[in-house]
């Protein structure tokens, strides 16, 4: 099955509880809260079910005869692992890298824990078996996931078990013959309104007394009993696309997800409260791998766009020409392809994982702890080239309509590049990238959605390799020694 954008819209409207202002949303689809952003996810699936993209978004599934999208392609050589690459790549131009949580983003994690499932057999066959046949039955169906894989906040200096409610953490509340019934909360549901499933895991290392929160498993965003709350929605609050680009088309919206006595059947329970197989889901198989080196993709992507508004916040400024812009603007082109070489970095030094060909783990982590660092001192610079330009701007599109505003607007909004609604147009698009409230949002996103950076930082600690680097240190020490230059200076003071 090659979804279709109307395929995908019909299927969220399924009935789920999506809690927002007050009330129940309805129908997600056409709620001014979300349809915009639904309709952008339909657009990324009419761009794969295009004929002119059948080969760039799909591959044959081997052995049935039929395609999938390359987003649950298991990569086994370098080559295919850029193929795969480049359908991520196409679909985060869609977006322009703004779905942070786009339907590639969970598919790669499920896709590199298939690719580890010799390490779920070791631990329970039957969890390793529902895991292949949930893989089977996502891609088939191309099922858009999200995902929560962090505990609530509340009290970080206690573990899940210890916090004032038992059930403050979606935890196992019950168990028999058909499954498990999960009462509890988990985060953080990026782009869930939009997805149809979830699934529920924890990434957080887990310790004793902490087993019933240690689960693996994934439902319909209709599952009953399943709440989804939302936060607040920018779309909403967009007056239009003209005055708000993005946010009026690309808020995939967060949400707390509450388990209200979900139940679980056990042939969607990939793990049962085991702390430690819990932590090794994502870290002995490529899951964890795979799922950061999408959102990586993705970010090449979007600072790609980001770098083409510095140039044209510049143009549209008459100031390029001005050596220190120039020298900005230097900057900035060669961030940008500093994250792009690190995406082809990942590629070229990738090994086999068994029968599959997984990215290399350290240039992953080591991209994430420099773009963690990278994307805030980014946007700072763009603010920076845009000064006041990106404030001063009319109220809304509203005041094109009134004559006399108009010709205000033509008199007082000049261009060495652009007209003065050019101007207008591109500075609105400007502001809603780097300084609205979507915009601080996707910059708190890029800081913090693979981890805090003590978390990235020891990924990449663990993942270098300090033997090769420490054994240059040994071999230099033993080039030399004490009793060698003590003679050496004996003889040469005689």
């Amino acid at each position: 099955m090659i979804k279709t954008g109307a395929q995908h819209l019909e299927s969220l409207r399924d009935g789920r509880r999506v809690l927002i202002e007050g009330g129940e949303a309805g129908d997600v689809t056409v709620n001014p809260a979300f349809r915009n952003a639904c309709a952008t996810v339909g657009e990324i699936y009419d761009f794969q079910a295009r004929p002119e993209n059948r080969d760039l978004m799909t591959y044959e599934v081997e052995g049935t005869g039929t395609r999938a999208n390359r987003i649950w392609q298991l990569p086994t050589s370098y080559e295919e692992l850029v193929e795969r690459r480049r359908a991520l790549e196409a679909w985060a131009n869609v977006h322009c890298g703004f779905l942070g949580r786009s339907p590639d983003h969970v598919a790669s994690c499920i896709s590199g824990m298939y690719m580890g499932l010799d390490v779920f057999e070791a631990y329970d066959k039957n969890r390793a078996g529902a895991l292949a046949d949930y893989y089977r039955y996502a891609r088939d169906n191309e099922l858009y996931l999200t995902y929560v894989i962090i505990n609530p906040q509340a009290d970080r200096s206690k573990a899940a078990h210890e916090q004032k409610s038992q059930f403050l953490t979606a935890g196992v509340v019950d168990e028999d013959a058909e499954g498990l019934t999960i009462r509890g909360a988990k985060m953080l549901a990026t782009a869930g309104i939009m997805a149809n499933e979830v699934f529920v895991t924890c990434i957080q290392p887990l310790g004793k007394g902490e087993e019933p929160y240690a689960l693996s498993f994934a439902i319909p965003m209709n599952a009953k009993g399943l709440k989804i709350l939302s936060r607040k929605s920018y779309e909403a609050d967009a007056r239009s696309v003209y005055d708000n680009p993005l946010a009026s088309r690309y808020d995939e919206n967060d949400a707390v997800l509450y388990f209200d006595d979900v139940k679980v059947p056990w042939e969607r329970v990939f793990i049962n409260q085991d702390t430690e197989m819990c932590n090794k889901q994502f870290h002995a198989t490529p899951a964890h791998v795979y799922q950061n080196y999408q959102a990586q993709v993705r970010l090449m992507v979007k600072m790609r766009f980001l770098t083409g508004l510095a140039r044209r916040i510049a143009d549209v400024n008459g100031v390029t020409n001005f050596p220190q812009v120039r020298e900005t603007l230097g900057a900035l082109a060669a961030d940008c392809g500093m994250v792009d070489s690190m995406v082809h970095a990942m590629e070229t030094k990738g090994f086999q994982y068994g029968p599959y060909f997984v990215p290399d783990r350290h240039t992953l982590y080591a991209a994430s702890v420099i773009n963690q660092q990278l994307y805030p001192k980014f946007i700072t610079t763009l603010r920076d080239l845009a000064g006041g330009g990106v404030i001063m701007l009319p109220s809304s599109i509203a005041d094109f309509s009134n004559e006399e505003m108009a010709d205000l607007i033509g008199k007082t909004q000049q261009s060495p590049a652009a007209s003065s609604e050019g101007r207008v147009k591109f500075f609105k698009l400007a502001w809603d990238a780097i300084g609205s409230e979507f915009a601080s949002r996707h910059t708190q996103y890029e800081m913090f959605y693979s981890g805090a950076t003590f978390v990235t930082k020891n990924h990449s600690f663990r993942t270098f390799d300090w033997e090769r680097s420490q054994g240059m240190v040994d071999s230099m020490l033993d080039s030399y020694s004490l009793e060698d230059e003590l003679n050496t200076y004996g003889h040469a003071a005689e």
